[in-house]
């Protein structure tokens, strides 16, 4: 058989095999790799300026504060907008910040206010765009039963880049500076604006409704939280993303004072996590059905728990390689299937309000966990405050391991009116 017939008969996954899809995917998975590159060059930026834990806490906070105060309003909005169009918009805005970042550094004039209020804006603009693309999702694939492999394969993309960013971003950081790294990221939002430009969108049918948007808000509160498996599922989400990712910006810190090492040990680090979280996504696509995903929702934080406990633990470079692979897998774990699983059986009505919620769960959370990181690391030193994050997470995944036959006996109805299970 001649090469050009191999390739005709490789077959794509389900989900790419929509168009729309993989114009997503090819363009977010671009755009995705240079976002990983400005988070690593912003922390070892704000280190290196100011040489200070509570500070690395205080730009993390700042970066997610806006989302936590902003995501519920914009998925009562987002139910109510065209979807795409709101995307497109909040590409466009990431790439000028991201630009006007790359255009201070490069000049050599910025500071660590000008990267507190450019976090700001970043925060600001990711509580419409995270679930915006969240609830856009389902748009984009063509058959219903596909949806939970796009959304698996979304995290693939997500964890690829979050493995390749942060080794580029060592590299460029030990070479020629994080200023380039931000050029790059900004440069990296055209691949996902013209992705999303040559999409041929349905329509989507909004439905008419007098219901003023507190009134939508609360609803949107009342449904996700009214239902136990969705809020068991939120508020374990909301436990991991406090106590768990505080560890990303004190990671500068493992990496000079612990591992003795530099920019390189830094990217080595965020790109071990990213493998990890690579190889968990990639698991989550061999899935053919959302039935079970609760055990894994249960287990999940516990490998990153006891991760991150290893890698507070550790004093060498191989071992605390190990450990990050472990925070890796055990958070995109969680995260990916908890989102697989609400976007199975979220009313589309209410599916941007759920997504909001979720997001807020973890973006919204995650800055107060950043803040009291940074500040109680000042005290008892970042290893001891990784520590007990881990331990958290441990006792959080034990909770929900003893809730989950309940939650299963209220999920069972509707996975059968799904015709999911018999």
């Amino acid at each position: 058989m001649n090469p050009l017939a191999k390739v005709k008969n490789i077959k794509l996954p389900r989900a790419l095999r929509s168009r729309n899809y993989r114009l997503f995917f090819a363009g977010q998975g671009i755009s995705l790799i240079g976002s990983w590159m400005t988070q690593v060059a912003t922390v070892w930026l704000v280190y290196n300026l100011s040489d200070s834990p509570w500070m690395l806490g205080l730009v993390g906070f700042t970066s997610q504060i806006p989302t936590l105060i902003l995501l519920p309003f914009a998925g009562v909005l987002i139910d109510r907008w065209n979807r795409h169009r709101v995307i497109v918009i909040t590409q466009i805005l990431a790439m000028v910040q991201s630009l006007i970042l790359a255009f201070l550094a490069l000049t050599g004039i910025i500071n660590i206010w000008q990267i507190i209020i450019l976090s700001l804006c970043q925060g600001a603009i990711n509580a419409f765009d995270a679930p915006a693309r969240q609830a856009f999702v389902p748009e984009l694939v063509e058959k219903k039963e596909d949806l939970a492999q796009a959304i698996a394969i979304n995290a693939s993309m997500f964890n690829g880049a979050r493995l390749i960013g942060p080794a580029l971003a060592g590299l460029l950081i030990a070479t020629v500076g994080p200023s380039y790294c931000f050029l790059i990221d900004g440069l990296s939002y055209i691949a996902v604006i013209v992705g999303l430009l040559a999409m041929k969108i349905k329509p989507r049918k909004i439905a008419e409704t007098n219901t003023k948007p507190l009134q939508r808000l609360k609803e949107g509160f009342i449904y996700a939280f009214g239902f136990p498996p969705i809020r068991a599922i939120l508020v374990l989400l909301a436990l991991v993303s406090f106590a768990g990712m505080s560890h990303t910006v004190l990671v500068p810190i493992f990496a000079t004072k612990i591992l003795h090492g530099g920019p390189q040990t830094l990217g080595f680090l965020m790109a071990a996590s990213g493998i990890g979280a690579f190889g968990g996504a990639i698991y989550l696509t061999t899935r053919k059905t959302v039935v079970g995903i609760g055990k894994l929702i249960a287990i999940s934080p516990a490998i990153m728990g006891f991760g991150l406990i290893g890698f507070a633990l550790s004093k060498t470079l191989w071992l605390s390689l190990i450990m990050m692979l472990f925070v890796g897998i055990g958070f995109i774990l969680q995260f990916a299937a908890g989102n697989t699983f609400l976007q199975t059986i979220v009313d589309d009505e209410k599916r941007g309000r759920v997504m909001s919620i979720y997001t807020m769960a973890f973006f919204g959370v995650t800055p107060f966990g950043n803040l009291v990181a940074g500040g109680l690391a000042n005290y008892i030193g970042a290893p001891n405050t990784v520590l007990i994050g881990g331990i958290i997470c441990v006792l959080a995944a034990t909770v929900f391991t003893k809730q989950l036959p309940a939650l299963k006996h209220l999920v069972r109805p509707i996975y059968q009116k799904m015709g999911l299970i018999s």
